[in-house]
């Protein structure tokens, strides 16, 4: 019998989630809600210090940020770091000089060198993105880019500090399947189109976040197809760009998670698809007066974040400039031409 975390807007949604306690078992529940506790990281990194006594860790690229006329900050994905900036890494050389541009990346909270916060939310995390801004002196306004899971953070930036933006870019960001804004017909239809094992793994982050460390880390079932590298949520394209001889390696991929999954992926996934306190349709247009644009990028054939959610999006918030990629799945960030493409749209108009 399969057990569907996945019924919108009914009472029946919780009554199936609990459904799974019992398969559990007591003893492995109480190990679930006794996640490890992080490892504390090698530090190897410029950080800056929070107003609550976290660190940020960051890294910089481009042209030196008293000369820039761009400055942007980049949040990166899921399981990823500060190192893993496709828009500064995979650019031809040259590109970020002609724009004036400035990039800084900065790990996550819990992710790399940065410390966790296990009170994370996607308002507390465009705080902090604000906190780094001010201590590294990016002037009153700043870019904001942000991919897959680090773009859905960016609609925190966009509804909490949007005063302090110039600009924002979406790229294939993270769609919540319980936002109130989508119907609840065609979340479903993406839910369901998603892999059986993701499906499972959102699920349990959304109505039983207590289990999600367990479910992500124990070695019985696939938990989320990220971390197990299933090549079912990669499209052609996919496929040829990890392969490309253009395509750096991911040389820092072991500091990714040093500090153990509890609050790095799990706490991604925790905030990812819990209950949000906004609805990105519900947020006012952060430029009025078209000071600024907000861009989101989606790939036609993206498996991991369904294409129809994003149509959606760009179809229903009359101030997203939505852009759709013919052929591409989740990872054309790392086409040095797609990343030209971003940037000069972002920053001076160009498509």
């Amino acid at each position: 019998m399969v057990i569907s975390f996945f019924i919108p807007k009914t009472m029946a949604l919780k009554t199936n989630a609990l459904l799974l306690v019992p398969l559990i078992g007591g003893a492995l529940a109480y190990r679930a809600v006794r996640a490890a506790p992080p490892k504390p990281p090698v530090i190897t990194s410029s950080r800056i210090r929070l107003r609550d006594g976290r660190h940020l860790a960051y890294k910089e690229f481009g042209v030196p940020k008293e000369l820039a006329k761009n400055k942007i900050v980049f949040m990166h994905g899921f399981a990823s770091s500060r190192h893993d900036t496709a828009i500064a890494d995979i650019l031809r050389p040259g590109v970020l000089e002609e724009l004036g541009a400035y990039i800084v990346s900065f790990d996550r909270p819990g992710y790399g060198e940065s410390d966790p916060d296990p009170n994370r939310t996607p308002k507390s995390l465009a705080f902090d993105v604000e906190e780094l801004a001010d201590k590294l002196q990016l002037g009153p306004k700043f870019y904001a880019i942000g991919y897959s899971m680090g773009g859905q953070a960016v609609w925190g930036l966009l509804k909490y500090i949007p005063h302090r933006l110039a600009g924002a870019t979406l790229m294939t960001p993270v769609t919540n399947y319980w936002w109130s804004g989508f119907p609840s017909k065609l979340s479903k239809m993406a839910y369901s189109k998603q892999p059986r094992q993701d499906q499972w793994a959102v699920g349990v982050a959304h109505h039983l976040p207590w289990l999600t460390y367990w479910w992500m880390t124990q070695k019985w079932f696939p938990a989320s197809s990220v971390l197990s590298q299933n090549p079912a949520i990669l499209s052609q394209q996919d496929l040829s760009l990890l392969f490309s001889p253009n395509v750096p390696p991911r040389q820092y991929q072991s500091q990714v998670l040093q500090q153990g999954e509890s609050e790095s992926v799990c706490r991604d996934m925790i905030v990812g698809f819990g209950n949000w306190d906004f609805d990105p349709f519900e947020i006012e247009n952060p430029f009025p007066n078209n000071e600024g644009q907000v861009h989101l990028w989606q790939g036609e054939e993206d498996k991991l974040v369904p294409t129809m959610l994003q149509r959606y999006i760009g179809q229903n918030i009359p101030w997203i400039k939505y852009h759709e990629l013919p052929g591409s799945g989740h990872m054309f960030p790392l086409m040095a031409e797609v990343n030209e493409a971003i940037l000069r749209t972002q920053l001076v108009g160009e498509k």
